[in-house]
């Protein structure tokens, strides 16, 4: 039972691997068997905030529902990153224009 309990967490936690000595964790691919569950959870976190708005949303709107600081450039860039890394991976859509969308 413990085995089936300790897979079921393993199928269910964000994968990692080992960059330049560092663990970090890796955000898959969006596809029909890969769903949210998969993700890390600030980017489940920054996925929600971009659902929820409803429409197209800039990286600041982002910052201010996850309590950044949005007035210090250092602190959007990183969450630019994820949004952007998300959109790479077909979680989000990103616009010409700079912001983000939800992919249905």
């Amino acid at each position: 039972m413990s085995e089936q309990i300790a897979g079921e967490r393993a199928a269910v936690a964000p994968a990692s691997a080992q960059v330049g000595g560092r663990a970090v964790l890796l955000v898959p691919h969006r596809g029909d068997s890969v769903d949210e569950a998969a993700l890390p959870g600030d980017y489940r976190r920054i996925l929600a905030i971009v659902r929820a708005a409803g429409g197209p949303v800039q990286v600041r709107a982002v910052g201010e529902e996850l309590g950044l600081q949005v007035e210090v450039r250092g602190k959007l860039e990183p969450l630019r990153a994820k949004l952007v890394k998300l959109a790479d991976r077909g979680w989000l859509h990103k616009r010409g224009d700079g912001k983000f969308t939800a992919r249905l």
